[in-house]
């Protein structure tokens, strides 16, 4: 008895060392200071003994990427990369390598921010990182890298947030504007698409990409392991009650979910500009992301999808077997799912690797970022000149013209394309809209 009594005295005493520690640790994180150091990790730089002010460390060709630094209203100094991608590049080498390199102090003067300025042509990746590190750590140059895969005469607009790395409106016009972001930085860009969109002269973005999104801070301390192992909170998740006290301590909600609804719900209840796609949002998460799981993109795609549909009748069972209809499987691949609201389309699409920082580098998103651009202005474009043809054919004729709508069509058919469709007459007898 003497020998168990032995044995289990240490464990104990372990065990209850152990204890201690978690919850004074969990009880520090009431602090306001730690709790921001523990959520953003901006002291987390991983580019020691490196400077962010000469991008050539990171394998960047001479004066491909412009370093500057952007000040805020209220005095704050936010370091900032305009990296140009190789087919613009290429282009101009010869001038950007006259140029001189290191950190820019009039941005305005350099031939990068001329091109971006003066091409009607040129596209922007407004790119959101994540926690810790800075702009340049990581996986993030490859992924500024990557985007240029599927997408001609892009710039990329990378920022370190206040406190991050060196930090302490760009010109352009919005629908040739994509905001990608990662991790933390999607609440980021879901907070700025909302807030912008609500302005009245709101100003809408090609499209949003979001990689490894998080649905808001308190779902992520019941999910979140730190180095993908050592629990958050998720322990305290098994008592509700404690778990709601504790998460009324957390100051900064960044509540993503609310977020993603509000925007949707007001874009595609308003007429902006007169545009037809008013948004274009794809989430995209890895299954062996320990960081954030990938049910987080299912909980902002549901968010999104019940905003399209403001109705008592649209129940989660009905969203989750109307998905269950839409979902395309890929194989090894993953799988996706399209909805497609009044305004605009949102997709979730989950691949089965990439874990959380990794797949930024990925085709997916190089795919993403080309579908946002493709499916804006183009898609408007192409609507005028099918309605301008529809127009010289009636005037031609005199005649109304007859418009089916086939349900059974593979492709995906926004309804207000549909909406469009049928506000062309039909001819007596005939079928009209479907």
């Amino acid at each position: 008895m003497s020998s168990v009594s032995a044995v289990l005295k240490p464990l104990f005493g372990t065990v209850a060392g152990l204890l201690g520690i978690y919850i004074g640790f969990i009880s520090l994180l009431t602090i306001p200071k730690l709790q921001d150091h523990v959520i953003y990790l901006h002291k987390v730089t991983l580019t020691w003994f490196q400077d962010v002010k000469i991008p050539e460390q990171w394998g960047f060709l001479r004066n491909q990427v412009t370093p500057f630094n952007l000040r805020t209203s209220d005095g704050e100094t936010l370091h900032a990369w305009h990296v140009l991608l190789l087919d613009v590049y290429q282009r101009h080498e010869a001038e950007l390598i006259a140029e001189p390199t290191g950190l820019c102090q009039d941005v305005e003067k350099r031939l990068s921010f001329e091109l971006l300025r003066d091409d009607p042509t040129a596209k922007l990746v407004i790119y959101f990182h994540g926690a810790a590190g800075t702009l340049s750590s990581g996986w993030r140059p490859q992924s500024y890298r990557a985007m240029s895969a599927a997408v001609s005469n892009l710039h990329v607009l990378a920022i370190d947030y206040r406190g991050y790395g060196s930090s302490s409106g760009w010109p352009s016009e919005s629908d040739r504007i994509v905001v990608f972001a990662q991790s933390l930085g999607t609440a980021v860009a879901l907070s700025l698409s909302q807030k912008l969109a609500l302005e009245n002269s709101p100003t809408l973005f090609a499209g949003t990409v979001l990689v490894a999104p998080m649905a808001d801070v308190e779902t992520s301390t019941q999910t979140y392991k730190i180095a993908g192992t050592v629990p958050l909170l998720s322990p305290m998740a098994l008592y509700p009650p404690l778990f709601t006290f504790l998460n009324k301590f957390i100051i900064s909600k960044w509540p993503s979910k609310a977020k993603i609804a509000e925007f949707i719900h007001h874009v595609d209840s308003v007429d902006i500009n007169g545009r037809r796609n008013n948004y274009d949002i794809t989430l995209i998460h890895a299954e062996d992301d320990w960081d954030i799981p990938w049910i987080h993109s299912g909980m902002l795609f549901e968010h999104a999808v019940r905003a399209m549909h403001d109705n008592a009748s649209f129940t989660k069972d009905v969203f989750e077997e109307e998905k269950a209809k839409k979902k395309v499987q890929l194989g090894a691949g993953g799988w996706v799912v399209e909805w497609c609201g009044e305004h605009g389309v949102v997709r979730e699409h989950i691949v089965k690797h990439g874990l959380h920082d990794r797949i930024m580098s990925y085709p997916v998103v190089s795919l993403a970022i080309a579908k946002a651009f493709t499916n804006t202005g183009m898609m408007d474009t192409i609507l005028r000149i099918a309605a301008s043809e529809i127009l010289v054919h009636m005037l031609k004729t005199k005649d109304c013209i007859t418009l089916k709508y086939n349900k059974n069509l593979p492709v995906k058919i926004a309804p207000w394309f549909i909406k469009f469709l049928k506000t062309f007459p039909a001819n007596e007898g005939s079928e009209a809209g479907g």
